[in-house]
């Protein structure tokens, strides 16, 4: 009778043993977990944003100094500083005469498999997106990923027609249709194989142009007005 008792009470030991060993290799992998993101995320965020840098000369050609903007709950521009928040990203692009060329939006949605970030650029003395871009996508390689590569598509966005009306809204809501079935400058031809990838893309910008385009149009012309001549 006291061997079956011994047993129990060394299988019980051994099983506090087991298990404090199980939790403390999990604390400790955790503290290596928490210590590596914490030793690497500098190098992350700078990495993010040097491309983010990149991306906003390559969608806005000729920019020589960038200003980041965010939208205010009245819909009106907010110069951004360092540390600052915000659901919508906005970098104004400037010219040498400190003139602003062009807006560079950040803009995100659904995709086939994961949200897709993306940058474009908008000129908007031509009313046009002049540039495109994706940040961050997931899409399946050799389909969706197509979006980032596939010449015809970013072609696309070279001169898309965002005009407004005189209501200052949208003429035309831009839309993505089958490959070879574009006809009109706002629409955006798509991508046989990545259909839903590329239609992604267009249901993105148009939500996002509705939006901002308005808003930046107007900016622009309040912040590029050349000054009255004199009639003295």
């Amino acid at each position: 009778m006291s061997d079956v008792v011994n047993m129990k009470t060394q299988n019980l030991a051994s099983s506090k043993k087991m298990l404090l060993a199980m939790v403390g290799i999990g604390i400790i992998s955790a503290l290596l977990i928490v210590t590596t993101f914490e030793l690497t995320l500098p190098r992350v965020q700078r990495l993010k944003a040097e491309a983010l840098e990149k991306a906003i000369f390559k969608v806005l050609p000729g920019t020589v100094n960038t200003q980041a903007f965010g939208v205010n709950a009245n819909g009106e521009l907010f110069k951004m500083k360092e540390g600052d928040n915000t659901e919508t990203a906005i970098y104004a692009g400037y010219n040498n005469n400190g003139n602003i060329i062009g807006y560079a939006i950040e803009a995100s949605g659904q995709g086939y498999a994961d949200i897709i970030r993306i940058l474009y650029g908008y000129k908007p003395d031509k009313e046009i997106l002049i540039g495109f871009q994706v940040l961050e996508s997931k899409e399946t390689p050799g389909l969706g990923d197509k979006i980032e590569k596939e010449e015809h598509f970013l072609n696309n966005f070279k001169a898309l027609d965002v005009s407004l009306s005189n209501i200052g809204k949208l003429k035309n809501k831009l839309i993505t249709l089958k490959q070879g079935e574009k006809q009109n400058p706002w629409e955006i031809d798509g991508i046989t194989g990545a259909t839903i990838s590329s239609r992604a893309i267009g249901n993105i910008i148009g939500t996002s142009t509705s939006e901002l385009v308005p808003i930046l149009y107007d900016h622009y012309n309040k912040n590029n007005q050349k000054p009255k001549e004199s009639n003295e």
